[in-house]
């Protein structure tokens, strides 16, 4: 069994509240784990209006898979929400 988590730093521009940034992770969150069937969630800098960390997990058979599938959200972010900013990720693989 291997278990890859991902931490992804992200910059919300033009957010006003913490109404408005919740509102935006909560789709984007729900569409992560309907899409990919992960495990995902808000883990740090929750009363920050513009940033948030949120965190990831994918339990499989395979390193390369893992890895493989958290490389691809990453960019599945940077590419279909042009509203959110990667600051920085990282994966860590635990056999």
């Amino acid at each position: 069994m291997v278990v890859a988590t991902c931490e992804i730093d992200l910059q919300l521009p033009g957010v006003r509240s913490l109404k408005e940034k919740r509102s935006i992770l909560k789709g984007l969150i729900a569409r992560l784990h309907k899409q990919f069937n992960v495990a995902c969630a808000e883990v740090d800098l929750h009363d920050v209006w513009q940033s948030s960390v949120i965190g990831l997990a994918v339990v499989s058979t395979s390193v390369p898979h893992t890895q493989h599938v958290l490389e691809n959200i990453v960019a599945w972010i940077e590419h279909y929400r042009p509203d959110l900013i990667v600051v920085d990720y990282h994966i860590e693989i635990i056999r």
